[in-house]
C-alpha cells in the first residue's frame, strides 16, 4: 500500500510539473508569423525573482556576502560568472536549441536585421537549484516570451507564458548553478519551437 501510495503520488507530481511547463497564450496569437522565415531575438533579465529572494539583487548579495566570507573574493568572481551566464550562456543554449527545434521553417537569431518581428525571452522567475551529491534539486525558470513589430515594444502582437520549466542534466553531473539553469533555457527553447510550429500549421 505503502508502494501503490509512493507512486500515485510520483504520477501526480509528474503530471502537476508537466502542466506547470505548458506554455498558454496571454494575448494575441501567431498567426501573423505564417510565411515569415526571419525572427529576431532579444533577452530581457531587468526584473526577476530568485528562489526565496524577491528580487535578483537580494540574491545577489546574499550570495557574494557568503561566498567572500568563505574565501576572499570568491564573491566577487560568482558574480561575474552568474552575470556572463545572463549574457551569454543562457541565451546562448535557448537560442541554439530555438533554432534548431524550428527546423529550417523560421531562423530565428540575435541582432537578425531581416526579420520583420522579434521575440522577446523575458526570465520572470529562476530557482537555481543545488546539487551536492547526496542531494539535489532540479534548476527551475519561468518566462514570458513577448512577440513585437520591428523594435517596438509598444506594439506587442502576442503574449506567451511559460511557468516552472526545470533543468538538470542527465546523470545527475551538474553541480554548476549555471548548467542546471542553462537546461531550463533548453527546455523552454525546445517547447515554445515546438509551440509555435503547431501554432502556424
Amino acid at each position: 500500500m505503502k508502494k501503490l501510495s509512493l507512486g500515485l503520488l510520483f504520477i501526480a507530481g509528474f503530471g502537476l510539473t508537466s502542466l506547470a511547463q505548458k506554455i498558454r497564450t496571454e494575448s494575441g496569437d501567431l498567426s501573423f508569423l505564417k510565411g515569415q522565415t526571419e525572427l529576431n531575438v532579444k533577452y530581457d533579465f531587468s526584473d526577476f525573482q530568485v528562489g526565496g529572494f524577491s528580487s535578483e539583487g537580494d540574491y545577489k548579495k546574499k550570495k557574494i556576502k557568503e561566498y567572500n566570507e568563505k574565501e576572499a573574493g570568491r564573491g566577487d568572481t560568482w558574480e561575474k560568472s552568474w552575470e556572463r551566464d545572463k549574457k551569454e550562456r543562457f541565451p546562448n543554449k535557448f537560442e541554439e536549441l530555438f533554432d534548431k527545434g524550428l527546423t529550417g521553417k523560421i531562423h530565428a537569431a540575435q541582432n537578425n536585421s531581416k526579420a520583420t518581428y522579434t521575440l522577446i525571452v523575458k526570465t520572470t522567475f529562476i530557482e537555481p537549484g543545488f546539487n551536492i551529491g547526496v542531494a539535489r534539486r532540479n534548476a527551475a525558470v519561468a518566462f514570458e516570451y513577448i512577440f513585437i513589430e520591428g523594435d517596438d515594444e509598444s506594439k506587442v502582437m502576442a503574449k506567451l507564458k511559460q511557468p516552472d520549466v526545470p533543468g538538470s542534466q542527465f546523470g545527475g553531473y551538474d553541480y554548476d548553478t549555471g548548467a542546471r539553469i542553462s537546461e531550463s533555457y533548453a527546455k523552454g527553447a525546445k517547447m515554445l519551437a515546438a509551440y509555435m510550429l503547431k501554432s502556424i500549421k
